[in-house]
Parts: structure tokens; sequence; C-alpha cells
């Protein structure tokens, strides 16, 4: 009850909704959506204050609980979603985090894939076992697997498709068939597809996590992160969780994302385009051994990905013959491309992942990955195609020495 009650949003398009979905306006009738930077609320009197805390009345307490601009921000990502509930944190580490560990408890099992981003892999292989909640990690493109892991005690299931960096793709409806039929949830990472591309709520997951930090921002400005799910999840679980354990984000950055929300489709419409032009180009180089882009004919998963996917997104995963040197060699001579760990950003951006977000992971858990040392991940901005194409091309004529 602590947040304002949105009316039902008008039946408009999704490039609609993301310009006026959400929004609160103060008596003053700004235009921009107003960013509330305050800790705490001022109460009309007492019993009003005693009447919040007791959820009998709809109103904001304090910001580690609920803000305005930070419920903006939720309201118009819910609306791009089509989920009943979503609460932003701080990062999108926090999301994943919190999805699960609100709900996992000592004696539970979670089954994962085993692509996933080094950090997540973290809390499933490291964290959770901590907290005396088993975790098996499995091979998610293979669906006997899937349902070889299921026990008992499996309580989630948790995955990233795409998955960082090979886009390895798991069959979202499928495997939330084998969960759901023991009685688990599916918590899926989206944010490679991101809400625009892939819809895993309407192929049977149950919950999913964001880094609002990449195509959300698409700014590389603030950190953030959103959990979207069914209204019983954030009463029962989520929603305490979060009020008492903290990971709130920060009006500011609620209220960038917000802003950049309103440009999203536009930004994700041009990055696509380029990044399977790119994929095209790289695949007839010299020195390139492979490139995985989603919706490539050759990609292994090109079928799952037409049919759960709108759009290739706008990563694009290649690797070189010469392995870790060549790779270096290309990234050391690229003017236009930046060398960053971050993605989803108006800059292009391209990062050696075993040595920079995979490093902690040993080198046989890399090679069953498949992430070899001359892979290497780029996440396509909004500059010109054709400046990109050149750019990798210099860096490529330096690979080849």
């Amino acid at each position: 009850m602590a947040d304002p009650k949105f009316p039902p949003a008008p039946d408009w398009d999704l490039e609609t909704l993301l310009v006026h979905g959400g929004s609160l306006r103060s008596q003053y009738g700004e235009l921009s959506e107003a960013m509330f930077l305050t800790q705490s609320f001022v109460y009309e009197s007492a019993e009003q204050a005693e009447r919040r805390f007791k959820d009998e009345e709809a109103g904001f307490i304090y910001s580690r609980f609920s803000n305005p601009t930070v419920a903006m921000f939720e309201e118009r990502v819910r609306l791009l979603e089509g989920a009943e509930a979503a609460r932003a944190t701080a990062t999108g580490m926090a999301a994943v985090t919190a999805a699960l560990l609100s709900y996992l408890k000592a004696g539970d099992h979670v089954v994962a894939a085993r692509a996933l981003f080094g950090s997540c892999r973290y809390v499933i292989e490291d964290l959770c076992p901590r907290f005396g909640i088993a975790t098996t990690l499995i091979d998610g493109r293979d669906l006997a697997a899937w349902k070889a892991a299921m026990k008992p005690n499996t309580k989630m299931v948790f995955f990233e498709s795409p998955a960082n960096p090979t886009l390895e793709l798991v069959d979202i409806q499928a495997v939330s068939d084998i969960a759901h039929a023991g009685g688990a949830l599916v918590v899926v990472d989206n944010v490679f597809a991101t809400p625009l591309l892939q819809k895993p709520l309407k192929h049977g997951a149950d919950i999913v996590v964001y880094s609002a930090t990449k195509h959300m921002d698409g700014q590389g400005r603030c950190l953030g992160g959103v959990v979207l799910c069914k209204d019983a999840f954030l009463k029962d679980y989520l929603g305490v969780f979060l009020r008492q354990t903290g990971p709130a984000i920060s009006p500011f950055n609620a209220w960038v994302m917000l802003k950049s929300l309103e440009t999203l489709p536009l930004r994700v419409k041009a990055q696509c385009e380029s990044a399977a032009a790119i994929a095209d180009h790289l695949a007839l180089q010299a020195g390139v051994g492979a490139v995985l882009y989603p919706l490539r004919p050759d990609f292994a998963q090109a079928a799952l990905a037409k049919r759960q996917m709108s759009g290739g997104g706008q990563i694009v995963t290649f690797t070189l013959n010469g392995g870790k040197e060549a790779a270096f060699r290309l990234l050391n001579a690229l003017k236009l491309i930046k060398i960053s760990n971050n993605l989803g950003d108006a800059k292009s951006l391209i990062t050696h992942p075993a040595t920079t977000t995979h490093q902690r992971l040993k080198p046989e858990a890399r090679a069953e990955l498949g992430l070899s040392d001359g892979m290497l991940r780029l996440s396509v901005g909004l500059e010109s195609a054709r400046d990109l194409v050149a750019d990798l091309d210099a860096g490529l004529r330096a690979a080849r020495g």
C-alpha cells in the first residue's frame, strides 16, 4: 500500500507508453516527471502515519521502501514488460540476488544454466550454498539436462537467454513447463534481449530481472536493476526482502532511467540493425573464426531465436584465430570503439570476456562454455555502421599482424 495506485493504462502502443506511461504530476503540473530527492515524507497527522505504517493507506513513508520518482520508473517498466508488479533496485545484481534470496531458504535447491555472467555464477555457485541452498549447473540448451536436474526440493530455476557472452539461448517455454511440473519458479535474466525483443513472461517465466544499467539507461550514466513478477510474489516474498535489506535505487538514477525509456525503442532498433550488418561483415573477414549472432542462419539456435525473439539484439560475439594475442592487438588498435565491460550503451563497447567479465572462472569452466581466449564481445552503439566497420577492419588488420 506504500505505492500510489496508478490508473489502468490506456490502450496505447508500447512506444507511447514508454513516453507517457506511469506519470505522476505534482500540483505544479510539470511536463517532465519530477525528481523527488527526499529520504522521508511528512504526514498530516499522527493517525495518518499510523495508517501508512499499517498499510491501511496508500502513500509514501521512506525512500528505502518507495519513492514517487522510483514508483514512476517501476510502473513504466511494468507496462513495458506486461507484468503484474515491478520493483527497482540499486543494480542489476541486486535484482538477481533479491529475486533468488527473497524466496529460497536452507534446504532448497536451484537449477541454473551454466552459461551465466560471472557475478551471477558467484551467486549460484558460492553465495547460495553458504546459506544451505543446494545448486546444480547444467547445459541450458539441453532439455534433458533440465529434467534430470530437477529434485523434489527444487524451488527455482535460473538462466540468461541470450547468455553472456556466448549468446546461448534457453527454450523459455519448454524449461518453464519442466520447472512448473516440479513446483519450481522460473527466473529469467533478460538483459541482452531487452523487454522489446523478448517477453519471458509470455513464454511461461514467473520472474524477469534486468540490469537497468544497460539498455534502459543506455548512455553509461547510472546503475540500476528491476525485478518483475506477480503481485503475490511481491507481497509474500520480494517486497519485505527489499524493504528490510535495503538495495534501493536512488531517485536520481530512477529519474534518469525513466527519461531514457522514452527513447528505448528508437535506440534498440537502430542498434539491432547495425549489429546484424556488422555480424555479417565480420563473418567474411580473414582471421575471424566464428561470429555469434542469434538471427544469423549459421547460429546454432537460430530457429529458437526466431521463435522467442523479435530481433537479434545489439551484441555480436566473435572469435579470432590468433587467441588472446590477436584479440589484444585488435582491441589496442581500435580508435572509435571503446574497451569497456559495459554494454547496451549509445557508444559501441568491446571487451575480452576471458580476462574481464568471466576471468574468475577456471580455464576448464570457460572451455566448457566455449569461451575461448580469442573471443570478443561487441556491444553495438548508435554510431554509423560504416564507421564501426572501418574501425573493426583496422583492428582486424592489426590482429593479423
